[in-house]
C-alpha cells in the first residue's frame, strides 16, 4: 500500500455502506420478520463529530431498513440510499451534487457490491473481515471489523490527519 497520508488529507467525504461496515454482518429476525442490527455507538459518536465539522457522510445500503434510516438521520447523515441494487448510481449521485471529485471521497464497503463503487473513489476503504476480493483492491483496511468500530477508525484518521478532531464541539454529542 502506497503512503495515504496525502490522500487522508484531501478527502471532504465519507460514503459508508451499512451490513458489515456499520454492523457485524449478523441480523436477528423477531417472530414478525423484522430484522434487527446493532450497530457500534463509537462509530456514530464520529459520524456525527465529521458532520458537525461539515464533512460530507452519505449511507449507501442494499438493504432497507427504517431502523437505520432514522440512526443515521439523528447523526445528522442527510444522504441516505437505502435497497440500492446497483450502489454506482447512488453515489455517482452523491459525488455529482457534492462540488467535490471523487478523488476527495472515501467509501468503505465489506463484500462484492461494494466493488465497483469501491474503484470509484479516492480512497476504497473495507473492514478487517471484509470479503477475500474486496480486501484485494482496497487502499486501507482498517484493523477493526466491521460493527466494532471501523467506521470510528477511518473517521477519526482522516480527522487527525486533517488537524480537526480535536475541535471545541468533540466533547458535546
Amino acid at each position: 500500500m502506497e503512503n495515504l497520508i496525502p490522500k487522508f488529507k484531501n478527502l471532504k467525504g465519507f460514503i459508508f455502506d451499512i451490513d458489515g461496515v456499520m454492523t457485524n454482518g449478523q441480523v436477528l429476525v423477531n417472530e414478525e420478520g423484522h430484522m434487527l442490527r446493532a450497530v457500534n455507538i463509537k462509530d456514530g459518536f464520529a459520524v456525527q463529530h465529521a458532520v458537525k465539522l461539515g464533512y460530507l457522510v452519505a449511507i449507501v445500503s442494499g438493504g432497507k431498513s427504517v431502523g437505520m434510516e432514522l440512526r443515521f438521520k439523528g447523526l445528522g447523515v442527510e444522504q441516505i440510499f437505502m435497497g440500492q441494487m446497483h450502489k454506482v448510481e447512488a453515489v455517482t449521485e452523491i459525488i455529482k451534487n457534492s462540488g467535490f471529485s471523487a478523488e476527495e471521497f472515501l467509501y468503505m464497503g465489506d463484500d462484492m457490491p461494494d466493488i465497483p463503487v469501491l474503484k470509484m473513489v479516492g480512497i476504497a476503504a473495507c473492514p478487517k473481515d471484509a470479503a477475500s476480493d474486496v480486501l484485494d483492491i482496497c487502499d486501507y483496511i482498517s484493523p477493526i471489523s466491521g460493527g466494532d468500530g471501523c467506521v470510528r477508525d477511518v473517521i477519526e484518521r482522516t480527522l487527525k490527519i486533517q488537524q480537526t478532531w480535536n475541535s471545541d464541539s468533540i466533547h458535546h454529542w
